[in-house]
């Protein structure tokens, strides 16, 4: 089938503020996977095509024939920055390089090791909760008080980064990815480049019991990999664990905020639905939006459609995510179904190394805050206003409560 053949839609769709999918996902799910055209960076006679049927965005997700190696010459190439200047990391490269960086950090977030840091985040989040009750006059916003920093002080924990510094990485990590502002965004990302840098060399001197200091002296000390490839993996790390989770954990908060019934039926006893209100969430609201783009490299089938070599794939983990057929009455969280089909981890090569320790975060901070704040209520009259529109991310932009 040729792009010609069909309409061509411009990508991305806007983003409803109820979090769920656009309603015209619902109606190319329908059909076979549509032609789109791409905001920025990828020539008009480039064919893409989006993916939006559970089925099928699981296999592109694993199809090794899509790559993800943003240096090929034809990768389509989102994030607009100058020639040479792209934001590497594994994520954005294909097998051998990716399950070699990948490898390095794969103990960090073993099970076990996520156990250990246990106490460590209960510490910094009851002491945020402990900032939140000196608050005057019992109201916040939440979002900046403490969806924002958990996962920052998290991350910069398992970094070696200073806490001090966790200000300015948050507003780091928000200007690189909002891409907004192209020249600004470009400026944050080389100021964290950077910092980055001038840590993990620290870190050979000066080490520590930290990611930084064992990429340094077991991998980058052994010419292993070399300094960039370090930041590369510590810049993903930071924005991958601080952006996703933050937005997830507010998010999972004005859930419970707005449905008194759903906050009850989580809550209730011991908390014990609380890790599956978290994968049901995740699902419902599919924060990564429309990230994914891969290129074709080796003609396929996917979806009734053939792929050519040289074509873009965008897939669409909230589509995938709202599937009937998958998840039936989709645009509704509930948490008794099924979730574990769910893709907002991602599938295959590229599924989240960081998943146990999201989910760690995001059950401490839910059990802590609404144990110490049992009478949190959403301190606003248009939640609606609370989304920021046009991310990579879906997420608030504030979440002001009351108790």
């Amino acid at each position: 089938m040729l792009a010609a053949e069909r309409t061509v839609l411009d990508w991305p769709f806007p983003r409803t503020v109820s979090g769920c999918p656009a309603s015209v996902l619902a109606e190319l799910r329908e059909a076979p996977p549509c032609a789109v055209r791409l905001p920025a960076g990828a020539a008009e006679s480039r064919r893409a095509w989006l993916v939006t049927k559970h089925a099928d965005v699981k296999q592109a997700l694993k199809d090794p024939r899509l790559s993800a190696d943003e240096l090929l010459p034809d990768a389509p190439v989102r994030i607009q920055l100058p020639p040479g200047e792209r934001p590497s990391s594994f994520l954005r490269m294909d097998d051998p390089e990716h399950g070699r960086l990948r490898g390095m950090i794969a103990t960090e977030f073993t099970a076990r090791r996520v156990r250990a840091l246990r106490p460590a985040v209960q510490r910094l989040v009851d002491d945020l909760l402990d900032d939140l009750a000196a608050h005057d006059g019992r109201r916040a916003d939440l979002h900046d008080t403490f969806s924002r920093k958990l996962p920052t002080l998290v991350i910069a924990r398992l970094l070696g980064v200073p806490d001090e510094d966790s200000p300015w990485f948050i507003e780091k990590t928000q200007v690189t990815i909002a891409q907004g502002d192209p020249e600004r965004s470009y400026a944050a990302y080389t100021e964290m480049t950077a910092y980055l840098g001038e840590l993990a060399t620290r870190k050979l001197t000066e080490p520590q019991d930290d990611l930084m200091s064992r990429l340094a002296h077991d991998h980058m000390a052994t010419g292993h990999i070399g300094l960039d490839e370090l930041v590369g993996i510590a810049r993903l790390v930071l924005v991958a664990g601080h952006e996703t989770t933050t937005n997830q954990i507010a998010l999972n908060i004005l859930s419970l905020l707005k449905d008194d019934a759903l906050r009850a039926k989580v809550l209730a006893g011991d908390g014990a639905l609380v890790p599956q209100y978290i994968e049901e969430s995740m699902r419902y609201w599919s924060i990564s939006q429309d990230a994914i783009v891969r290129l074709v490299t080796e003609e396929l089938e996917l979806g009734g459609v053939t792929m050519r070599v040289g074509d873009a794939v965008v897939i669409s983990i909230p589509a995938a995510n709202h599937d009937p057929s998958v998840f039936p009455d989709p645009d509704r969280i509930d948490v008794d179904r099924d979730t574990s089909k769910h893709l907002q981890w991602g599938n295959g090569p590229h599924f989240c190394q960081g998943a146990p320790l999201a989910r760690l975060e995001m059950d401490l901070a839910l059990r802590g805050l609404f144990g110490r704040f049992p009478t949190l209520r959403l301190d606003t009259d248009d939640p609606n206003s609370l989304f920021r529109i046009g991310t990579v991310f879906h997420g608030v932009t504030h979440l002001p409560v009351a108790w």
